[in-house]
């Protein structure tokens, strides 16, 4: 009796998965994406951020909006309403690696039966008051520890990683320079 592969990995359509890369391969204009953001202050150190989702043409893509609570630790003036930008980043870390991972597992056969991600980063706030100009404003170092229980040897799992990180939108904005143009508009 013939077994079939199953349509379903961890949740991903393979099939529609498949598909995607073949669309996106096909027609490069499918699989670009601008996202865009719109953070708004609230009050003291706290502020608000609307994310939705336009293709190239400016077109919405979802009617759905997400927002996100930013505040500051109490050590530097905040109430701790919600996490600060740099907490933000290691979360959008985190997230980014778990579909990363769901994604080219299912692509690989592999089934996921745990995944989850630690992450840390050290800030001096001398950098960030404005102190010290010997001392970066941002991360000195990130450091991000993978747990994974899975149907898979540990060469599968380290290929699995190489794929991930190697493919990851946040782990290359992080580890390499992107061109970043700011504006003032006075109203």
């Amino acid at each position: 009796m013939a077994t079939t592969e199953p349509t379903s990995v961890n949740g991903v359509d393979v099939s529609a998965l498949e598909g995607a890369v073949e669309t996106i391969s096909d027609d490069s204009e499918v699989g670009r994406f601008t996202f865009r953001a719109e953070t708004t202050w609230q009050d003291a150190l706290k502020s608000v951020t609307t994310i939705d989702e336009f293709d190239q043409a400016g077109e919405t893509i979802h009617t759905q909006e997400f927002t996100l609570q930013g505040d500051e630790p109490e050590q530097i003036l905040g109430e701790r309403t919600g996490p600060n930008a740099v907490e933000l980043l290691l979360g959008a870390l985190g997230s980014c690696l778990s579909v990363g991972y769901a994604a080219n597992a299912a692509h690989m056969g592999i089934e996921l039966e745990e995944l989850r991600f630690e992450m840390s980063g050290d800030v001096d706030l001398r950098g960030f008051l404005g102190i010290s100009e010997d001392v970066r404003p941002g991360y000195e170092s990130i450091t991000c520890t993978t747990y994974v229980t899975a149907d898979a040897s540990e060469d599968e799992l380290s290929e699995l990683r190489e794929r991930v990180e190697a493919t990851s939108p946040l782990m290359d904005v992080i580890m390499n320079e992107v061109p970043l143009e700011t504006r003032l508009v006075a109203e």
